[in-house]
């Protein structure tokens, strides 16, 4: 009998972990969820606050932990935001790896799952900064310069200026299946609204559209800052979120003002998931062979 490769190792390493995860991994993710819900709503409520007239300045995600750290208690908060966004990091990765829909083997199955995995790790990276900001080792203008540096290190290399246009395409193309997902499925299959009104369940889906859709918006805008960074070969004119949002306002109020109230809305639907989401972390079985009978 053949020795198992290293790969197969590591996959029934993978395996193990996330079984034995599974009575913990739904609470941690539910938690993540919330974290989620807070930042989205504090980068909403400040864009809808410039978009209106009212003042203040537009932020992203590190921004947003910044003013959750100013907030009474805040040091105990953003720690909680931070494990809620490791938690929520490490149940993608698991879903990742234990395919409990059974999304299969197939190209977009693959695509879908190694998305997860993504998603995961970049909020595992976001909780991390939390945690850094936390106990005063990050500050909220480092998340820009970060940004421009990689996108300088991208263009000093061979080819660099087409991997920053692959970079905005994948970043653009991510915005547009959000405004897609937005309008054309079914949110229902994730939210387990069995226990909510139909009417009820419309104003939960209309929402969560809508945040979807902004938070859309949001992404293709980030990426037209990374391709106008490759165009002009200058890593300064890449951005994030918060650089993204201010873009936006160049429209005009009234439209930073929706995209805000849209971040909100986003805040909402992803406190809706950590309500009422269908989460599974358990291993996908596998697909038993059909045995006919001879005689049939």
């Amino acid at each position: 009998m053949s020795e198992p490769s290293i790969g197969s190792k590591l996959s029934h390493a993978a395996d193990q972990v996330a079984a034995d995860a599974h009575q913990w991994i739904e609470p941690l993710a539910r938690a993540g969820y919330s974290a989620k819900a807070l930042l989205y709503a504090t980068i909403g409520f400040l864009a809808a606050r410039v978009g209106l007239g009212i003042g203040g300045a537009t932020t992203d995600t590190r921004g947003a932990m910044t003013a959750v750290l100013n907030a009474p208690y805040g040091r105990i908060l953003l720690t909680l935001v931070a494990i809620g966004l490791m938690g929520y990091g490490f149940w993608r990765v698991v879903e990742a790896i234990t395919d409990p829909d059974h999304r299969g083997r197939g190209l977009k199955a693959v695509l879908l799952r190694a998305s997860f995995a993504i998603r995961g790790i970049v909020h595992a990276a976001l909780a991390i900064t939390g945690i850094r900001l936390a106990v005063g080792w990050y500050g909220e203008d480092q998340n820009r310069q970060e940004i421009q540096e990689w996108t300088a290190r991208l263009l000093a290399l061979p080819a660099g200026e087409w991997i920053v246009w692959s970079v905005a395409a994948g970043i653009g193309g991510y915005g547009l299946y959000q405004l897609y997902r937005a309008f054309a499925e079914k949110l229902s299959k994730q939210l387990n609204l069995g226990r909510v009104s139909a009417e009820v369940g419309r104003w939960i889906i209309g929402v969560s559209r809508f945040g979807i859709g902004a938070r859309g918006v949001v992404f293709v805008a980030i990426a037209v800052l990374v391709a106008r960074a490759a165009a002009l070969h200058d890593p300064r004119e890449a951005g994030g979120i918060a650089d993204s949002l201010r873009a936006l306002a160049a429209l005009g109020r009234g439209p930073l003002a929706a995209i805000g109230f849209g971040l909100i809305a986003y805040g909402i639907y992803e406190l809706l998931n950590a309500r009422y989401r269908r989460i599974d972390s358990r291993l996908a079985e596998e697909p038993t062979e059909k045995v006919t009978d001879p005689r049939s």
